[in-house]
This record gives structure tokens, C-alpha cells and sequence, in this order.
């Protein structure tokens, strides 16, 4: 079965070490860690190295450098060099650059960067950034041309922008490290509502075989055993499980079960 990381999106009010303390309660393989530079420390980082060796939780990723026009790459780094720190495998990128060049030669200098620390920086498209299709994604990492680079697909995203299982089964292997893993509704939100699609993806994710996505087909067009990073933002959750060991076991129990499922 594959291993499954407690994305930090399940729990947005949580720090980092509050992050790994559920992720470790809901007996997740993995974790990933939400990475703000300007409030980070030398101690948090000792903190966090100590915490993930003391429950055994590998650092699946960290979040999120998102390119913007204008912006400069020190603080991108930064969030490389917090990860590299952790062991983390995977740093998450969007764009909200409307320069494709610009945000291929930002991924390329993020990648070298990244050199030597075995971290993959890995693209995420959705119609929510400024590369909004898979073909807009793999174009850019072709401009990249750099063995680090890598694409993060994300079900909700995929479904959104209208890409089909088919069209991830078509991707090489090689650009997925690893992957998001969510349910949604079928509704999609109105393209032309900004405030729809944000409210889509960070309030109405649903757990996996609750929804109405063609999950088991993106399952299945993904690489066998390919960590996921269930990435599962929802209100009804938030709600429902106020402390977050306990959404952390919710989670982890119903996505472990949708997979047992599929092995069927």
C-alpha cells in the first residue's frame, strides 16, 4: 500500500511542531510542513529535527515557494534550505507569474539550489496559479530541463482544469515523485469566480471515496506505490474534528481504507 503524509493543509492552524505532533497521532508515514522563512528560527528547525526523528515521521515535502512577478529568489531558497535542513524529499512550487519564461528560469534556479540535498522541486498546476493545464506544467519543466525538477499533481486540480487520468497516465514517471491525494465534489466551481475556486480547494475537499472525482482512475494513472500526500483542506473536517490528532486519525483511516479498497 502506499505511504501516506499528513499534508499541513489538513491543519491550518497549526505550526510546524504541532503539525508533526498530529501527523504522528494519526499514525501517518509522513508529514509535510508548512514553511514560512521570516518566521522561522535555527531552534525551530533543531526543534522540528528532533521531533520528526522522535516519531519516525519521514518529511515527505514542504510548502510552498510561490513564484510571483517581481519577487526575488533569496526567500525561495530559504524555504529549500529549512527543508534540507529536515531531510524533507520534495519542496511544493506554483506560479502566479504570468512570464512563463520568468517562472521557468526562477524553477531553474531553484532546482540548482537544490543540488546535492536530495530535494525535487516539484511544479504544481491548477487554474488557480498562472500555469493552469498540464500541458502549460510540462512545458515549463521542459524549459527547465533540470533532473530535480518534477510535477505534483493534485486531484482536485487535475479534475478543475479538465484533465483527464489518461492524460497523468501519459506523464513520465520520472517527473512524479510523489503526489496529492484528496476527493472533492463533482461540481466544479464557476472557472470565472476567483472566491469560488479558492473556496473549492481550501474548504470543500472530501475524503477519498466521499466525493464525486474519478479518484480510483487518477489512482490507477499514477505510479504504483507513489507516496501521497493527502491534502485534504475542508471545513466539514475542521469542524467536525476541533483538535487535530483526531482529524489527523480520521483522515488516515478512511484514506487507508479507499486504498485497501482498491487492492481488491
Amino acid at each position: 500500500m502506499n505511504r501516506i503524509s499528513f499534508a499541513s493543509g489538513i491543519v491550518p492552524e497549526c505550526e510546524p511542531l504541532e503539525t508533526i505532533q498530529a501527523a504522528a497521532a494519526g499514525g501517518f508515514d509522513a508529514t509535510g510542513l508548512w514553511v514560512e522563512p521570516e518566521k522561522w528560527s535555527a531552534q525551530l528547525t533543531r526543534d522540528a529535527q528532533r521531533a520528526l526523528a522522535d516519531t519516525g515521521l519521514e518529511l515527505l515535502d514542504v510548502e510552498v515557494i510561490w513564484i510571483k512577478p517581481g519577487d526575488t529568489l533569496d526567500a525561495h531558497k530559504a524555504v529549500i534550505d529549512i527543508g534540507a535542513a529536515l531531510g524533507a524529499k520534495n519542496v511544493l512550487c506554483v506560479s502566479s507569474d504570468p512570464d512563463a519564461g520568468r517562472t521557468a528560469g526562477h524553477l531553474a534556479a531553484l532546482c540548482e539550489h537544490a543540488e546535492g540535498c536530495g530535494m525535487r522541486v516539484a511544479l504544481e498546476f491548477g487554474i488557480f496559479t498562472e500555469v493552469k493545464s498540464l500541458p502549460a506544467a510540462l512545458s515549463l519543466l521542459d524549459a527547465v530541463a533540470h533532473p530535480l525538477r518534477a510535477l505534483l499533481v493534485d486531484p482536485i486540480h487535475v479534475d478543475r482544469s479538465g484533465t483527464s487520468a489518461t492524460d497523468i497516465a501519459a506523464v513520465p514517471r520520472a517527473l512524479l515523485p510523489y503526489a496529492q491525494f484528496c476527493d472533492a465534489p463533482a461540481k466544479r466551481p464557476d472557472p470565472a469566480d476567483f472566491n469560488a475556486i479558492i473556496t473549492d480547494a481550501i474548504d470543500l475537499r472530501e475524503q477519498c471515496g466521499e466525493g464525486g472525482l474519478p479518484l480510483a482512475d487518477l489512482y490507477r494513472a499514477l505510479p504504483e506505490g507513489i507516496p501521497l500526500s493527502i491534502e485534504l483542506r475542508s471545513k466539514r473536517l475542521r469542524d467536525t474534528f476541533p483538535d487535530a490528532g483526531d482529524r489527523a486519525k480520521a483522515v488516515a483511516a478512511a484514506t487507508r481504507r479507499w486504498l485497501a479498497a482498491q487492492l481488491q
